[in-house]
């Protein structure tokens, strides 16, 4: 239950409902399970149902229809988080999670940005806070010239439980 009250914890901090409905947006189950194996479906930073970061990010200063690298790193912060409330939905708790395995971040950006690691690490840091060393794990961060809904950002994950299902 310490890795839930952490969860719930971040959540909180983030202004992120822990009953928020995470609906996916197309023919494809948010989450799924094969044995102890968990593939978890790109999620975009949503809350309340509004995607909180749109546009690309770009390097430097602010400017019209760019997202900033803070910008960037919060909606990669509340990805994460939704795909954490998505694996604890499936597992019961996340006591049951095993580790996070792999993370992919994609981050929307213009072709002049090269912080694609320092967004991703803002998802790295909440899964390593929430979940301790089980939230380390391999990473890629790729940079896209769009996203769903115009998003800024979008993390997937696979992980394993501690059980197979």
């Amino acid at each position: 239950m310490v890795r839930d009250q952490g969860l719930q914890q971040v959540a909180d901090a983030l202004g992120c409902p822990m009953d928020a409905d995470i609906q996916p947006g197309g023919h494809y189950r948010p989450v799924v399970r094969d044995g102890a194996l968990l593939y978890v479906s790109g999620q975009l930073p949503r809350l309340n149902g509004q995607i909180v970061s749109v546009g690309p990010v770009a390097p430097g200063e602010a400017r019209q229809g760019h997202a900033t690298l803070e910008q960037a790193r919060h909606a990669a912060r509340i990805s994460a988080l939704r795909a954490l409330m998505l694996l604890q939905r499936e597992l019961g708790s996340l006591d049951g999670l095993r580790r996070v395995g792999r993370m992919t971040v994609y981050v929307h950006c213009s072709q002049d940005f090269t912080q694609h690691s320092e967004v991703a690490d803002a998802a790295s840091d909440l899964l390593h806070q929430v979940l301790g060393e089980a939230g380390v794990h391999a990473r890629s961060a790729i940079g896209v010239c769009q996203l769903p809904k115009n998003a800024t950002v979008e993390v997937e994950l696979t992980a394993s439980a501690r059980e197979a299902a």
